[in-house]
C-alpha cells in the first residue's frame, strides 16, 4: 500500500465512530442522560489509563485505550452538536480547528518557511502561539497563558517552567528565590530534573511503580 493509499484509506473507521456515538446517545438510556460535566472525569481517568498502557509497553493495550479517549473526543462533540443556542459544534468542526491550527504552526511544512532542526520548529510555534493570544485578547499574553492548573501537581511545576525557560524567563527564578518550605524545595527539583533532560512527572511514576512492585514482593514474602 503506498503513502497516498494509506492516507486515503485513514480516517474511514472514524465515520462508522461517529455513527454508533450519535445512535447511542438516541437510544441509550446512560448514554443520553450524559452532559459535559458527568463525562469530564471520564476524560481524565481514560487518558491517565492511556499512559498507563504507554509504560506497560503493551501495544495492544495502548490502542484500546486509545480508542477510549477517542470516544470521550467524540461523546464531547455529540453532547455539544444537540445545543441550539448559537454555541454548538460538531465532530466535522473539532476536527477543522485542530487541522488548521496544526498547519498554521506549521509553515516549515505547509508554507515557504526554512527551518534548522527541531529547536527551531520549536521557537516558531510560540511565536505563532504568542501572536495568536495577542491577535485574540487585544493586547499580549503571558507565555503561562493556557497553561492547565489542573494537572497534577509535579507536572504543572515542570509545564510552568517549560513555558517560562522558551519565553527567556530568568532561570534563577526556577529556584522560587527567597522562598521557603518543602513547595519551593519541590520546584526547585524538578529545575534539577529538566536540568539533566528528565521528565520529572514521569521519573515520579516509574519510581512509584517500582515500589508497587517491591511492596507487592514483600506481601508475596509475608505469605505461608
Amino acid at each position: 500500500m503506498t503513502q497516498d493509499t494509506r492516507e486515503e484509506s485513514a480516517g474511514a473507521r472514524l465515520l462508522e465512530l461517529v455513527a454508533v456515538m450519535s445512535r447511542l446517545r438516541r437510544e441509550c438510556p446512560w448514554d443520553a442522560k450524559q452532559t459535559h460535566g458527568t463525562l469530564a472525569p471520564h476524560l481524565l481517568e481514560e487518558s491517565y489509563e492511556a499512559i498507563e498502557a504507554l509504560e506497560s509497553g503493551d501495544p495492544d493495550a495502548l490502542r484500546e485505550e486509545l480508542g477510549d479517549v477517542l470516544l470521550q473526543v467524540m461523546f464531547h462533540a455529540e453532547v455539544a452538536s444537540e445545543r441550539t443556542d448559537g454555541t454548538g459544534y460538531t465532530i466535522d468542526d473539532v476536527a477543522e480547528g485542530i487541522a488548521a491550527k496544526l498547519v498554521r504552526r506549521h509553515p516549515h511544512v505547509f508554507s515557504d518557511v526554512t527551518v534548522s532542526g527541531a529547536d527551531e520548529v520549536k521557537q516558531n510555534w510560540d511565536a505563532i502561539k504568542a501572536a495568536e493570544r495577542e491577535a485574540k485578547n487585544g493586547a499580549p499574553g503571558s507565555a503561562l497563558d493556557g497553561v492547565p492548573f489542573g494537572q497534577p501537581a509535579l507536572a504543572l511545576a515542570a509545564q510552568l517552567q517549560r513555558r517560562a525557560e522558551r519565553a527567556g524567563v530568568p532561570s534563577e527564578l526556577a529556584g522560587l528565590d527567597g522562598a521557603e518550605g518543602l513547595g519551593a524545595e519541590l520546584f526547585a527539583l524538578v529545575a534539577r530534573a529538566r536540568a539533566a533532560g528528565l521528565d520529572p512527572e514521569l521519573e515520579l511514576r516509574a519510581a512509584a511503580r517500582a515500589y508497587r512492585d517491591q511492596v507487592r514482593a514483600w506481601e508475596q514474602a509475608q505469605r505461608p
